[in-house]
């Protein structure tokens, strides 16, 4: 059972009071670059499928570990996606100051693809990237371990992981015992409006077919968002779909595509085009609308009664990374639940550390009831993932869907 319109408008309001004087922008700023990546000819979604020839066996790609000696690590992470006071990120400080570890914080993982395609050739080869931890989306955290990519964590440096990591994310398809992965923070993908030049839109159905709606919607450009809902528009399980079913869910998309009802497929930049009325409905993540809010009221966000999209960014430890403890004690560190709720209340994700909502308490006490960012079983349980995919499939389900959407 879905969160009724007005619980949430007031999740978002005061989620919108606690992004008072912050850049909007957050996690998903570039998330979606793949699709204009494409459109200029730069690697990009269909260049960083590459080739799979270049599968390692990670117990055989192995450096030694100099966090004893050195105490730095390196860490690539999305934009926006940290608690920051002006230059400074206070988590960040208090982790370095605890720990003496000096952490280069670069924000160099821009799209999932992009970033895949930046060093797929020196993972593929064996050979360092200059990174001891990177941040991915679940999707494309499988395919890493699927290619022998990434390093397994030692469990005895990650026991607040251990302790406090919430139930629902213990255990992916893709990483069933979390070998190689610990979350950063989650999100679920629903439907945006602006109530300025529209009524509520409340289905995927509706956005699909409402004649109203027709060449003023956007989608997603990442396969898996939009494809999920596709894939229950045609009543299939997104986390257990037959060929047949992908093959139905991708003409219903080809459908809408011929039909004009969409008007393009978009990354994070539908905030642009929602916020001007360019498009008046579209596929949404919900940190990017709890940020929009603060400007702009008639932003409104519902959970689709199709369901929702449920995803995770990972920190992983990629093969011949450096400084392996040290990335694991940072790891560690933001499992403590006051540090959780303190980047919690700056980023507007789903926190995936158990008792931070209790921190949050003392941090930000209007965020505490919010279930955008400590939702409970009932508002997921209605939230899919998309099905774990081997590595060709996925390529293949890519190419389909680049197809279809024109790019």
């Amino acid at each position: 059972m879905s969160p009724d319109r007005t619980s949430l408008d007031a999740m978002m309001r005061a989620s919108r009071s606690a992004a008072m004087g912050r850049p909007i922008g957050r996690r998903g700023l570039l998330r979606g670059a793949s699709l204009s990546a494409l459109a200029l000819g730069v690697p990009g979604l269909l260049g960083a499928c590459g080739t799979e020839s270049q599968v390692q066996n990670a117990d055989d790609c192995q450096g030694p570990d100099r966090s004893a000696e050195e105490k730095e690590l390196v860490f690539s992470n999305w934009p926006e996606y940290i608690d920051q006071k002006g230059k400074a990120m206070p988590s960040l400080a208090q982790f370095e100051q605890a720990t003496g570890i000096t952490v280069t914080y670069n924000t160099d993982v821009n799209d999932n693809n992009e970033f895949f395609a930046k060093v797929k050739d020196q993972l593929g080869s064996c050979e360092p990237v200059g990174r001891d931890i990177i941040t991915l989306t679940d999707w494309m955290a499988a395919r890493m371990v699927s290619l022998g990519w990434l390093q397994k964590l030692d469990k005895a440096n990650l026991p607040n992981v251990e302790a406090n990591l919430v139930e629902s994310l213990r255990s992916p398809s893709w990483d069933p015992e979390r070998d190689y992965s610990v979350p950063w923070q989650s999100g679920v993908t629903g439907i945006a409006y602006n109530a300025k030049y529209t009524g509520e839109v409340g289905s995927f159905e509706e956005l699909m077919t409402r004649q109203d709606l027709k060449g003023k919607i956007s989608l997603l450009s990442e396969m898996g968002d939009t494809m999920l809902f596709m894939l229950l528009l045609e009543g299939a399980d997104p986390e257990d779909f037959t060929e047949d079913e992908w093959q139905a869910s991708l003409d219903r998309l080809e459908g809408y595509v011929g039909s004009g009802q969409i008007r393009r497929f978009t990354g994070n930049d539908y905030i642009r085009d929602l916020n001007a009325g360019n498009v008046v409905a579209c596929e949404a993540w919900s940190g990017d609308v709890i940020a929009m809010q603060y400007d702009n009221p008639d932003i409104k966000w519902v959970v689709p009664e199709e369901g929702l999209s449920l995803w995770s960014d990972n920190l992983l430890v990629p093969n011949l990374a450096e400084h392996k403890t040290n990335a694991e004690k940072l790891m560690d560190h933001y499992y403590q639940p006051e540090v959780a709720a303190t980047l919690a209340a700056w980023v507007n994700y789903i926190c995936p550390v158990d008792g931070a909502r209790e921190a949050m308490e003392k941090i930000d006490p209007s965020l505490v009831d919010n279930e955008l960012i400590f939702p409970d079983e009932e508002f997921l349980a209605n939230a899919y993932g998309f099905k774990q995919l081997d590595v060709k499939t996925r390529q293949q389900y890519e190419k389909d869907f680049a197809q279809v959407i024109g790019a």
